[in-house]
């Protein structure tokens, strides 16, 4: 009889001890991680894409036709006012200012003569000798010898303006950014001005200019901070500021952004014109302020961690939360837009975080200023000494063992005979 239970017994523990070390379910440990609040820089930003050009050009051309005939500037070249930059062929110009002078002695002749015929009949005109119509006819001759002298100096004064255009000048100190012609070419004013040069004013002083999303250009202001870096220089990033921001939108495949003006400094003249800039406008900055990973605020504890914390909540639950955040349905316009007021109020209020403390798990309010998608700002709430939950994982034995049994989902399965 005892031989029995003691056999029975041998075989209930035997039952159990498989049951224990091959069926039974093993509770992976659960890992919590934390971080105290520190101290440091955060802010905000938006990114766009633009182009490094100079401040000021100015395209010089000609306002007459002609054959280029000498060149004395080329690309990069530095100018200063008043520097001849190219000549047209003189000839044709300096005939029409030779043919004009003639006119002008030939017409001041005629006035001359004129002049006397007049003096001579207005005294006959005086005494009788001669009638009205010889008097007027006189006077007309000589009024129209003036005119014809006044329209003599005006032709000899446009002649010898085209003469003078025929001699390219630099308006401005600058740089020689293009030059679109070359000796022996013909150029034709008659339509439009032809270009001979572009000249950048001051290549020391660039601008960018970024088209901006209409979805960022809300917090976009005038002189906010910005870095930008360009191909040429991938480790080097440029400072600059926002200039202005032009008014009229730009839309190209149904995106519209608008064109925001960045003023830099260009004193090592690494900036070339032209060079495609990758901007970052920071429109909101704050030094020194208490910062918390922006997960902690999406951390919320599961059923696995009551087991091993006391978790003690203070916010309502998420479900109660959406309830309440819900429009009520049939109401009028004013009774919709006062619910997604408050909806949006208290969506702005509702910032919670975990804190650990020992054994025990503390839902906390916080009140939340930038958030940059990777830290928060808290305003108020916490302390330095607070450990921040951000998260936590099951560990299991396989992680435990290591990762190196585990194979990439990418690499081709071996076929299993």
């Amino acid at each position: 009889m005892n031989r029995k239970i003691v056999i029975t017994i041998l075989v209930l523990v035997a039952l159990v001890a498989v049951w224990y070390f091959f069926f039974r379910k093993k509770e992976n440990p659960v890992v919590i991680s934390t971080q105290k609040p520190d101290y440091g820089h955060i802010s905000t930003s938006v990114t766009a894409t633009g182009t490094v050009q100079p401040v000021d050009t100015v395209a010089v051309g000609t306002q007459v036709s002609g054959i280029l005939k000498y060149i004395y500037a080329d690309f990069n070249s530095k100018v200063k006012k008043g520097e001849l930059l190219a000549e047209l062929d003189k000839v044709l110009l300096q005939a029409e200012v030779d043919r004009n002078k003639g006119l002008l002695a030939n017409a001041q002749s005629q006035q001359i003569y004129q002049e006397a015929q007049f003096k001579r009949q207005d005294q006959l005109y005086k005494v009788g000798a001669i009638s009205r119509a010889d008097y007027d006819n006189t006077n007309y001759l000589y009024k129209a010898a003036v005119a014809s002298v006044e329209s003599a100096q005006a032709s000899l004064k446009t002649a010898q303006r085209n003469l003078f255009f025929a001699d390219i000048y630099s308006p401005i100190d600058g740089v020689v950014l293009n030059r679109n012609v070359s000796v022996g070419q013909t150029v034709a004013a008659s339509f439009n001005t032809p270009t001979f040069f572009v000249l950048a004013k001051d290549i020391t002083k660039m601008q960018v200019q970024a088209n901006v999303d209409e979805a960022d250009i809300g917090n976009v202001r005038d002189s906010q901070r910005v870095s930008f870096t360009v191909d040429a220089y991938l480790d080097q990033e440029f400072a600059g500021k926002v200039q202005e921001i032009r008014l009229k939108p730009s839309v190209s495949a149904n995106v519209v952004t608008y064109t925001t003006m960045i003023s830099a400094s260009n004193e090592d003249m690494k900036l070339k014109p032209g060079m495609t800039a990758t901007v970052t406008i920071y429109t909101a900055e704050k030094n020194h302020a208490m910062l918390i990973p922006a997960k902690a605020l999406m951390f919320r504890p599961d059923s696995a961690l009551s087991k091993k914390f006391t978790l003690i909540a203070i916010a309502p639950p998420e479900s109660e939360r959406h309830k309440r955040s819900m429009p009520v349905t049939g109401g009028s316009r004013d009774t919709t837009r006062r619910v997604n007021s408050e909806k949006g109020k208290m969506a702005e209020a509702l910032n919670y975080v975990w804190l650990k403390r020992g054994d025990t798990l503390l839902q906390k309010k916080v009140e939340i200023g930038l958030n940059d998608n990777t830290r928060a700002e808290v305003l108020s709430g916490l302390s330095p000494d607070d450990d921040v939950i951000t998260g936590m994982q099951q560990v299991s034995d396989k992680k435990a063992a290591g990762s190196g049994g585990q194979a990439s989902p990418f690499m081709p399965q071996r076929r299993r005979r």
